[in-house]
């Protein structure tokens, strides 16, 4: 059983009708489920939104599809997320949403879009290089 699976029997997902989608930023992965008759619910790995990410700046991250498109009390949303920091999840979560929004009315694409929600920021850190302390930084040269 992979890691994933083990995850999924650990926080049980409610039943319903859903629209699944993944956001990724960073090492952060979320597997957003949106909930179609809802009362605006938001669960993070089993625990509410506003408990998981407790600052005020990761809370306006996740909430931004939704205050944008004013669909915040018609959906449920269940996240599972995993890997990467708390800010990398934020956005991740802020992605997936997007994008099963996107899936469930093809007319909030517009202002989704239009506000950078729909768009994967791929930057991640770059590799370790042979010879090198860092990605970039080299040991420190000394005259003898």
């Amino acid at each position: 059983m992979s890691e994933a699976e083990t995850k999924e029997k650990k926080y049980k997902r409610p039943e319903g009708k859903y629209v699944y989608a993944v956001g990724r930023r960073k090492q952060a992965v979320a597997r957003v489920y949106l909930y179609q008759q809802g009362s605006g619910k938001f669960t993070v790995n089993g625990k509410p939104s506003s408990e998981y990410f407790r600052h005020i700046k990761w809370q306006d991250i996740i909430n931004g599809p939704m205050a944008e498109t004013n669909l915040a009390k018609e959906f449920d949303i269940w996240v599972l997320v995993d890997g990467g920091g708390i800010n990398g999840q934020a956005e991740a979560i802020r992605l997936g949403i997007s994008r099963a929004l996107e899936k469930t009315d093809e007319s909030l694409r517009g202002p989704l879009k239009a506000k950078g929600f729909l768009s994967r920021d791929a930057r991640v850190k770059e590799r370790k290089k042979p010879g090198l302390k860092r990605a970039r930084r080299s040991p420190q040269w000394s005259k003898r």
